[in-house]
């Protein structure tokens, strides 16, 4: 599968990926940006695949129903009611607590349409679970995923963001009205 996967990749759609999912690290968070088109989620697992690190990812319960409800479980995925108000950062916090290992990627702007400020529940997952966040950038212009070391949050907020901005502020995204590369906190 893997090399099914790597010839899709690079030789028919001629993408690369720079850089590596941490494989001695049992868990973190990956935070994918910017998340502007449907094409993110296909070169995204198209990538998670040719990497060969187990990544887990949230979305949308719609997306889980018959007919092709199964394909996306089947890709690691487990459905989220965004319609319900509950607490899903304590939810994710305890099963990253449960687990020996466990990897969750989450996209911190939450659709793909054009948002003002990204939603904090990554980072709050990553503070209450203590993991690292790993970051995850589709740059579209150079055909590139381009994963980042891992980022220990610190006790600033605004600084940890700041961070992240500085690291997506240059990738083009698939539609780059939709990104904000101005201020995401």
């Amino acid at each position: 599968m893997r090399f099914i996967a790597k010839f899709i990749f690079s030789n028919i759609l001629g993408w690369k990926l720079v850089g590596s999912f941490p494989k001695d690290l049992k868990k973190y968070i990956v935070i994918g940006a910017p998340h502007t088109s449907w094409k993110d989620f296909p070169i995204a697992i198209l990538a998670r695949s040719v990497d060969g690190t187990p990544i887990n990812y949230i979305g949308k319960d719609s997306l889980f129903k018959p007919p092709f409800g199964f394909i996306f479980r089947k890709l690691g995925g487990s459905p989220v009611d965004r319609s319900k108000s509950n607490n899903l950062v304590d939810a994710i916090v305890d099963l990253f607590n449960s687990k020996e290992e466990f990897r969750l990627a989450l996209s911190p702007e939450g659709t793909r349409e054009y948002v003002d400020k990204w939603k904090t529940g990554f980072y709050y997952i990553a503070k209450g679970a203590n993991v690292p966040i790993v970051m995850f950038a589709f740059d579209f212009k150079n055909k590139q995923i381009i994963v980042a070391e891992p980022y220990y949050l610190t006790d600033d907020m605004q600084a940890d963001f700041d961070h992240f901005l500085n690291f997506y502020k240059d990738i083009t995204p698939a539609k780059p009205e939709l990104f904000n590369n101005k201020n995401l906190l």
